[in-house]
């Protein structure tokens, strides 16, 4: 077995990171948007008199840092050569990713707002597995060219983690002579409708509450008569995206369904998969981070006149979280490694509890870390002027969307117990 990182990988991250040197942190340098990263950063990225809303001047500081490193050949690195892509691994988003986030906060890769030069596209696969030519050349290239965002629209006010128990419901209806569906319902934490063309709602056409067949995905546009922002959510990680809305009585044609009709948790599913062990790779990556600053912290910082890294209380958490980190890499590389060796759709079949366990171990991990490393810095780790409390901040949502931990460690054990997955019917007695 080899578990070298490929030369070619190891030479395109210095690619990147020369890219990140020249280009990117100038633009922090510039004008002071060094204020969307110290101490300052959450104030200056919030809008506060526009329902919390991000500042439009952060905002547009990662449009240019996106719109460079697409120039450069970079942003779109993940999705397919035709769409202008590098067709990008699992396995090499994985590395990057976690890389990027052992750089600490930064323009190269901003997770508050899923920003990074080297875009992540899971919308980007779904339409390619499920859409029409159509929707693949508005949706993709669109999304590309900066005409169409998509808005993930699942979850609901009193229906999180199990979705087959939804009320958004879409009938059929028929207007001006053509055929197509009226939409009532809510959802909320719909991710980015502040800047959204559409929103992918996912609403049961068929079937009865619990059912995981009869849920169908519309491709909302927004704004559209019916479809109302009741409100913007405030978090624990501010600014925010995350709205409340509603539908009522919207209505769409047909070919506004993205996959067939009844089948939409799938594409659920779909989505899920490419978001879960990035988002692992970038958790992993700022927990090591976190723990190689207390490291350096520890070893120059000298309470009673010696290192406080000679303490054992200081050694033995951040020995474990070291370890925790070196093990967790390996199983979250060979993960990305194994989506890459096999067909998009037999991941959720074969290995999705792997990629569950690397997600909410990876997401407990960085929090741990971040806490930790709080605690390693004293007073001025608790403050804002160190970086710990945004990342704890920000990666403590993860825990909970893509899925609770709790839903994922769900999913490890049917496939360890055999009710999902290769091992189903293994412990089957008569």
């Amino acid at each position: 077995m080899d578990f070298t990182i490929p030369q070619d990988l190891e030479d395109y991250y210095a690619e990147l990171v020369s890219f990140i040197e020249a280009e990117i942190e100038p633009l922090v340098a510039k004008d002071d948007n060094i204020r969307f990263f110290d101490h300052r950063r959450e104030n200056a990225r919030t809008d506060w008199e526009r329902g919390g809303l991000p500042n439009h001047e952060w905002e547009d500081l990662l449009r240019q840092a996106r719109k460079a490193a697409d120039k450069a050949g970079h942003w779109r690195f993940s999705a397919p050569k035709k769409y202008g892509g590098k067709d990008g691994s699992n396995l090499w988003m994985a590395v990057i990713r976690d890389r990027f986030a052992q750089r600490g906060l930064g323009l190269h890769n901003d997770l508050q707002n899923e920003h990074s030069i080297v875009g992540n596209f899971p919308f980007v696969a779904m339409f390619e597995t499920f859409g029409t030519e159509e929707q693949k050349q508005e949706f993709i290239l669109g999304g590309f060219e900066g005409s169409r965002r998509v808005a993930f629209g699942l979850t609901e006010p009193d229906h999180g983690s199990d979705a087959t128990h939804m009320e958004t419901t879409a009938v059929r209806e028929t207007r001006d002579g053509v055929d197509g569906w009226r939409i009532h319902g809510e959802k909320m934490w719909i991710t980015g409708m502040h800047v959204a063309t559409h929103c992918a709602t996912f609403a049961r056409t068929s079937g009865e509450a619990g059912d995981a067949r009869g849920i169908s995905c519309f491709l909302v546009p927004n704004p559209t008569d019916g479809l109302e922002i009741e409100e913007w959510m405030w978090t624990f990680n501010m600014p925010t995206d995350h709205p409340r809305l509603s539908f009522n009585n919207v209505w769409v044609p047909d070919s506004a369904i993205l996959g067939s009709e009844g089948r939409g948790l799938a594409l659920a599913q779909s989505f899920v998969h490419q978001n879960r062990i990035r988002q692992a790779a970038s958790s992993l990556g700022a927990a090591t981070y976190c723990v190689e600053e207390s490291v350096k912290y520890a070893r120059a910082r000298k309470p009673f006149g010696q290192e406080l890294a000679r303490n054992q209380a200081i050694q033995f958490p951040l020995v474990e979280l070291a370890t925790q980190c070196e093990m967790l890499r390996l199983l979250i590389y060979k993960t990305a490694w194994e989506m890459d060796n096999m067909a998009h759709e037999d991941i959720e079949k074969t290995i999705s509890d792997r990629v569950s366990m690397c997600n909410y171990q990876a997401n407990r991990l960085v929090c741990e870390a971040a806490d930790r490393a709080m605690q390693v810095h004293g007073g001025i780790g608790y403050s804002r002027h160190k970086p710990f409390e945004h990342i704890y901040r920000h990666h403590r949502r993860y825990r909970i969307t893509e899925g609770a931990e709790e839903i994922q460690m769900r999913k490890v054990g049917a496939y360890l117990f055999g009710y999902l997955g290769p091992r189903k019917g293994k412990f089957a007695y008569p």
